[in-house]
């Protein structure tokens, strides 16, 4: 069983919680006096680059995967703002940075190649010959 300050992301893979930051800010959105006094906004920040836990391949891969999400300087940013407990969305900042890296570093199954059936190659002919007659029939004949 896993500490509970490690994250485990794949089998190979764990990640321990210090190496990621948290930031707070307020949160944009309806929510009355409530939201302008409080920072409930959880931005996750993750030195990619810096990250002992990852090999490069595995930087690599997260590097193709989320790379809109991966600054310049080679930091991964989560935030959650879905809660008005700052608590709440760290918690769920980390679900989501779990669940973004598990996707990124499970490799995808290879495609297998299949080929169309007779019934549908027949199916598509039959109307393409439709699709014809119907455009014929429109044509007037002149004599």
């Amino acid at each position: 069983m896993d500490a509970p300050d490690i994250l485990r992301i794949t089998p190979g893979v764990t990640i321990p919680l210090s190496e990621l930051t948290f930031t707070a800010s307020r949160s944009s959105g309806p929510g009355g006096q409530h939201v302008n006094k409080v920072s409930s906004r959880v931005t996750l920040l993750f030195d990619l680059d810096a990250s002992p836990s990852l090999s490069p391949a595995a930087k690599e891969r997260l590097r193709a995967a989320l790379g809109g999400r991966i600054g310049k300087d080679g930091v991964l940013q989560v935030s959650s703002q879905t809660s008005r407990s700052q608590t709440a969305n760290k918690e769920l900042a980390v679900e989501r940075f779990v669940m973004l890296l598990r996707a990124a570093l499970t490799p995808k199954p290879p495609r297998r190649k299949t080929r169309a059936t007779l019934a549908s190659k027949l199916r598509r002919l039959e109307t393409k010959k439709r699709h014809g007659a119907r455009k014929r029939e429109r044509t007037k004949i002149e004599e």
